[in-house]
């Protein structure tokens, strides 16, 4: 005689299924890390001097701002972009600079105006300078430039030389690139970023603002 206790035994699952869910968690880990290695490798490829010669030679230049410390000088990062323009603009005369960058809410003053002042300093006719000091982010840096172009303000040209240091550039050339209506030739300086800790924590944040551009700035 057989006996049985009338009660069915039901398969553990809990097991599979959390070993469904650390794949899926693997999984999504590995896709990030996939995508921001493509963007990082963007954001390098974009990051080196190519100035254009002959009949696409530049005709105005214009450096992108950074933060104004609080006693009135560039950081680090803003004066490794004037002094590569500078050694530039030692050998180029003829261009108009405009300086682009605003006023943020821990600096002294506008950007603009504290490249203004580093750029006079060190030579530069301050006649062949127009600000752009209305600014706060790099798509805006882009549009209120291009206003200074359609306005007349600086000369109305797609010859232009960008100057930024080189984690920010891949950047800049996507937005200007979208944002000019015209023919374009883009050259671009890519100034070193002399202060490691802000090039460390600037090359891990570029990926993203990257995306972040491509998919919003507009």
């Amino acid at each position: 005689m057989k006996y049985g206790t009338g009660i069915k035994a039901i398969p553990y699952k809990g097991k599979r299924q959390s070993g469904l869910w650390w794949k899926i968690a693997v999984a999504v880990v590995l896709v990030g890390v996939l995508c921001f290695g493509v963007l990082e490798g963007l954001v390098l490829a974009g990051g080196r001097t190519h100035v254009a010669e002959g009949e696409g030679a530049p005709e105005v230049m214009v450096i992108f701002g950074c933060k104004v410390e609080p006693w009135g000088a560039p950081s680090q990062l803003l004066q490794d972009r004037l002094d590569t323009a500078l050694s530039y603009l030692k050998e180029h005369t003829e261009l108009t600079v405009v300086v682009s960058g605003g006023q943020g809410k821990d600096e002294p003053m506008s950007e603009a105006q504290c490249m203004y002042e580093y750029l006079t300093a060190n030579g530069v006719d301050g006649a062949r300078i127009v600000q752009e000091d209305r600014s706060h982010n790099t798509w805006e840096n882009v549009q209120y430039t291009l206003e200074l172009f359609h306005s007349g303000t600086v000369p109305s040209t797609g010859k232009v030389l960008l100057v930024s240091n080189a984690f920010h550039l891949a950047r800049i050339e996507l937005l200007w690139d979208r944002a000019w209506d015209g023919t374009l030739t883009v050259s671009t300086l890519a100034a070193p970023s002399s202060h490691f800790p802000s090039k460390v924590k600037m090359y891990l944040r570029e990926p993203l603002a990257l995306a972040k551009s491509f998919l919003f700035d507009r």
